[in-house]
């Protein structure tokens, strides 16, 4: 190791026990243990610029164990990124540069906010498949090494990561695609927070990644206890000679070394070691600064990284531009998808239905799938094993798969994640975080219990993914309470920032999808098995008002009484409504989508819709209750199912929980009666 290498090292090192002294909180013991992994890797092995942190041909470094963010600050702020020693002295400070956790958007350099262990493993996965499918796409025949659409994920996880059930699926994904562009690092150094990892596993971690596919290395200690640098810079420059695998590199480590009493603890995972063990750890060190001093040495050695940085992005700029140069065309489309433009043709081409239609808002969906992809290059999609019932598969969209075939091939559509929403959720949003793709993913409403850590944090990072859920209700019939969704509408739509779209029928589905594409955030398409017919509301109508999140489909000049409805229920309310159609009561229905995106609206258009003085109000959807007050208000009603679903025909469970017509009708004459109450004398 040369002399300024370690002087980095020792620099990374103390800045890292500094920041988490100076916050009073935060997970020293690993990002001591690991700087000198940290320093190796943003030095010698991950391709980046750090004057130009978005450049496209760039690696990128996945941090899975979050919680050691610190490791990964100093490595940005002594490379030469954006971040400032001032910042590293307000970790974990309000409206600091360092949270708690890297955040993606945040923090310069930061690929993917992380913290929930396990998350960034999954989602590297989905980072490797999109640079497969990306180079597939645009640059097919290049040889191996030459074109500028390679790029390596690098990984560094920890053994909470690998516990997760998550990690598991993850595994074996990139096992099965065979992600040679894909290398994970795994910090052993057999400490957790309840003490030492026998306690919770006894399983051969090496042996499990061997059978999952992959190629794994082990490093193990050096002489004098710290990383054995040496090795692993050996090991991990041997990537060329693994073709076909994705990488685990196996590193024994020591938590907090060299810290003298620290090294080797428990404590030292979430605690500041404290003043005096500090100190002490200076002392071990030979160094005689104070905190958050940095010496010349370390600094220049740090951004060697900035010229190294540019020379790669020079030479990968020429790769691109000589690429941009022979296929002018596919240039001008990726520019487009990049820079997130839709065709402005796009709703043009949008399939078309008709009053007097009736099919299934799943089936709707799928015949606009259709259409999106044959816009959309940089459409693609998938399911848990649920392509058939979720109407999912791009028609002759090929596979997903390493094999090259005339069905398969890295430039493939239709991803096969088999049964893992945990995973597929988290490497949608890996794949959304390369360069322009327009990820979906589907599997029944009830299993989005399963992806729930992964919406969370694609809505915090502001992702265009769509989960795409079918099967919404407990009219999917007699697979019973296990597969009827009772409280996940009401659950999904507390996320905040998270957009949950439910159409009413084909019309709106359609509307929906561009609407999803258009906006560009995280959303899930919630979608009914049973047919539904098709309102007679124009279409324009109908694409402005999916747009605006609630719209009314059917008016009267002078409402008694207005009824909210979201998905099929709409046909419900329109049906009740009709048997009003020749008393005094005047109904108007209103067809509302999506809560988030009519909440968005001014208030005027608010009020056009849902008048305050109209007070007299009945919500219908076939879902828990919970979350409607606001919309029904203190005279209104609501019409829902707050218990589990059973087993039994679509038509005989719908009629069990109360969804009929007779059930809304009686819900419309009571609030009618409890907001214009009979004057007596």
């Amino acid at each position: 190791m040369k002399d300024n290498e370690a002087t980095a090292i020792v620099a990374a090192r103390l800045l890292a026990l500094d920041a988490v002294e100076a916050a009073g909180s935060g997970h020293p013991g690993t990002a001591i243990a690991l700087a000198p992994i940290a320093t190796t890797l943003f030095h010698k092995h991950i391709r980046h610029d750090p004057r130009t942190p978005d450049w496209a041909g760039r690696d990128r470094f996945i941090l899975s164990c979050g919680h050691a963010s610190i490791l990964l600050y100093t490595q940005l702020f002594l490379t030469g990124y954006d971040v400032a020693l001032d910042d590293l002295k307000s970790f974990r400070a309000l409206d600091s540069l360092t949270p708690g956790h890297p955040e993606y958007g945040h923090t310069p350099g930061v690929e993917t906010t992380t913290g929930p262990l396990g998350q960034g493993l999954a989602t590297a996965v989905g980072m490797a498949m999109g640079i497969k499918h990306e180079q597939a796409l645009y640059d097919p025949s290049a040889a191996k090494g030459t074109s500028p659409f390679e790029r390596t994920v690098w990984v560094l996880v920890s053994d909470g990561d690998l516990q997760e059930g998550i990690s598991y699926e993850a595994g074996a994904l990139a096992g099965r695609h065979k992600l040679d562009n894909l290398v994970v690092i795994y910090d052993d150094n057999d400490i957790q927070i309840a003490g030492s990892t026998s306690l919770t596993q006894s399983e051969d971690i090496a042996a499990r990644f061997t059978a999952q596919g992959w190629k794994v290395d082990k490093v193990g200690l050096a002489e004098n206890g710290d990383v054995d640098l040496v090795t692993l810079d050996t090991v991990l420059a041997k990537g060329a000679e693994n073709p076909d695998r994705p990488r685990l590199v196996i590193v024994k480590s020591q938590i907090a070394w060299p810290a003298p009493h620290a090294t080797g603890t428990a404590a030292s995972h979430g605690s500041p070691l404290g003043a005096q063990e500090a100190a002490a750890t200076r002392a071990v060190l030979g160094v005689e600064t104070g905190p958050f001093e940095v010496s010349e040495e370390a600094i220049a050695y740090g951004h060697e990284a900035i010229s190294r940085g540019a020379a790669l992005r020079a030479h990968w700029q020429s790769k691109q531009t000589d690429w941009e140069n022979a296929n002018p065309d596919l240039a001008a489309e990726l520019k487009r998808t990049r820079a997130g433009k839709l065709p402005t043709t796009l709703r043009a081409t949008l399939p078309t239905f008709h009053p007097g239609d009736s099919l299934a808002t799943r089936d709707a969906s799928g015949k606009a799938i259709q259409a999106i992809a044959a816009a959309l290059p940089e459409f693609w999609g998938g399911s848990a094993d649920l392509a058939e019932p979720n109407r999912t598969a791009i028609s002759h969209g090929g596979n997903f798969l390493p094999e090259e075939g005339e069905d398969s091939g890295r430039a493939g559509r239709n991803v096969h994640w088999g049964v893992r929403e945990h995973a597929m959720a988290a490497a949608m949003n890996g794949i959304s975080l390369i360069n322009g793709s327009r990820f979906f993913a589907g599997t029944f409403l009830v299993f989005s219990d399963y992806q729930r850590p992964s919406i969370r944090l694609a809505t915090l990072m502001h992702l265009p993914v769509t989960y795409l859920w079918s099967h919404d209700s407990v009219a999917l019939g007699g697979d019973g309470p296990t597969h009827q969704p009772i409280e996940h509408l009401a659950s999904l739509r507390a996320i905040p920032g998270f957009s949950v779209v439910r159409p009413a029928d084909a019309v709106e589905t359609a509307a929906a999808w561009l609407a999803i594409l258009e906006r560009r955030g995280p959303a899930g398409l919630v979608l009914a098995r049973q047919p539904v017919p098709v309102a007679s509301t124009p279409s324009e109508t109908v694409y402005d008002g999916v747009a605006r999140g609630a719209y009314i489909v059917l008016d009267a000049p002078d409402p008694d009484v207005i009824v909210v409805a979201t998905g099929s229920e709409v046909a419900l309310a329109l049906e009740a409504a009709e048997t009003f159609a020749n008393s005094d009561i005047a109904v108007r229905v209103v067809s509302m989508p999506s809560r988030e995106w009519f909440a968005e609206q001014t208030p005027e258009y608010r009020e056009s819709v849902l008048p305050q003085a109209v007070r007299a109000r009945v919500v219908v959807e076939a879902a828990a209750t919970f979350g409607w007050a606001d919309v029904a208000g203190p005279t209104g009603e609501i019409v829902g199912i707050d218990e589990f679903g059973l087993s039994a025909p679509a038509e005989d469970a719908l009629r069990a929980r109360g969804m009929t017509v007779e059930r809304v009708s009686r819900a419309i004459m009571d609030t009618v009666s409890a907001a214009h109450p009979v004057q007596t004398v």
